[in-house]
């Protein structure tokens, strides 16, 4: 059973260059790496993938402050990646660039994308040149991608602000990032107004399993939303294990991620293919894993997304153990509840 890897770059050279003749040599502090189909099946076949979901990361479109050029680098962009899917449709899919933060722009993009392109998602960064997903103004965009029952694959990108002095963005800043964007979707509803968007959070969700219960009663604080329903939103975002299939990390993501909400993810090129392998074998030693949940994360969580690449069985029941952590975080939280409004 090969992997459907959901978080997996692709680097072309025509954009790398791009790149670098606007200055920019490293994407979250690491260099930008090479990149071709070829390498990337090279990488799959270490890593026991069939499909990898080619995605653009950080900058995206960000660098080219004009809408109509990074509308058109996104168009390119699209163009490349639909014709590499096209060559072998069976080995690769893709998420098409949106050049936010122009919203009409991207709203075009996604359409046409999605529409005539058949792109099998999008993805959004998590902050574009500083506006965050989930900020106000974005109606537009969500309205089109629900319409769709779009897969949004989100990917952190640099924080706003200037970068800290032996801190490397990607080990630190990425999460952040990602939290903040998942934290604007669920605090103003984007979560509970679009349904059929599905939003991938990358990097097993920054810290969004990890803290959920602190930002839930930050938001129950600030909105008066009843807690529950406010974790409820957060458990079912989506979630791939790039870098982060460790016995620390996969306890809580697997605790508090609906069932069937995790996916494969390798970060290749980013990630060097030793780094890969690394957590890739990560996930295949947890022992709390029996075969059939295995399974799920490497493949069949991923086909129910993609359901051109096969059918899925539906996913298993949480077991009873997470029912009984799940009655506990809800006793939990009800009583935080009442001591912050004792009302």
């Amino acid at each position: 059973m090969l992997r459907v890897d959901t978080h997996h770059h692709a680097v072309p050279s025509e954009y790398r260059n791009l790149l670098r003749k606007a200055g920019i040599e490293y994407a979250g502090g690491r260099g930008l790496p090479e990149w071709s189909p070829e390498g990337s099946l090279q990488a799959m076949s270490e890593l026991g993938v069939g499909t990898a979901i080619l995605s653009v990361s950080a900058p995206g479109t960000t660098f080219l402050p004009n809408p109509a050029d990074a509308a058109a680098l996104a168009r390119d962009l699209n163009e490349h990646l639909a014709a590499v899917v096209a060559a072998q449709p069976d080995r690769f899919g893709f998420f098409a660039t949106i050049p936010m933060p122009h919203v009409q722009e991207s709203t075009d993009e996604a359409v046409r994308a999605l529409d005539e392109l058949h792109a099998d998602g999008v993805i959004l960064l998590a902050n574009a040149a500083g506006v965050y997903l989930g900020q106000d103004g974005q109606d537009d965009l969500f309205d089109a991608l629900n319409a769709r029952c779009a897969v949004v694959f989100i990917h952190p990108a640099d924080l706003p602000g200037p970068a800290v002095n032996g801190v490397l963005p990607f080990a630190t800043d990425f999460l952040l990032d990602t939290t903040r964007a998942a934290y604007l979707l669920v605090r103003n509803e984007i979560r509970q107004n679009y349904p059929d968007i599905k939003f991938i959070l990358s990097h097993a969700g920054g810290f969004v399993p990890y803290a959920s219960h602190r930002m839930a009663i930050a938001i129950m604080s600030d909105t008066g939303r009843v807690l529950t329903d406010t974790l409820d939103d957060f458990a079912g975002f989506y979630f791939d294990t790039a870098l982060s299939s460790t016995a620390t990390a996969l306890p809580s993501l697997l605790a508090f991620a609906k069932p069937g909400h995790v996916t494969f993810g390798s970060d290749y090129p980013f990630a060097p293919i030793a780094a890969a392998k690394l957590f890739a074998a990560g996930l295949e030693t947890y022992r709390a894993l029996d075969a059939d949940a295995r399974t799920a994360i490497d493949r069949t969580n991923a086909l129910r997304l993609f359901p051109r690449l096969g059918s899925a069985p539906a996913p298993a029941a949480r077991s009873p153990i997470d029912h009984v952590r799940r009655a506990v975080s809800r006793t939990v939280m009800r009583g935080a509840a009442r001591l912050i409004d004792p009302r």
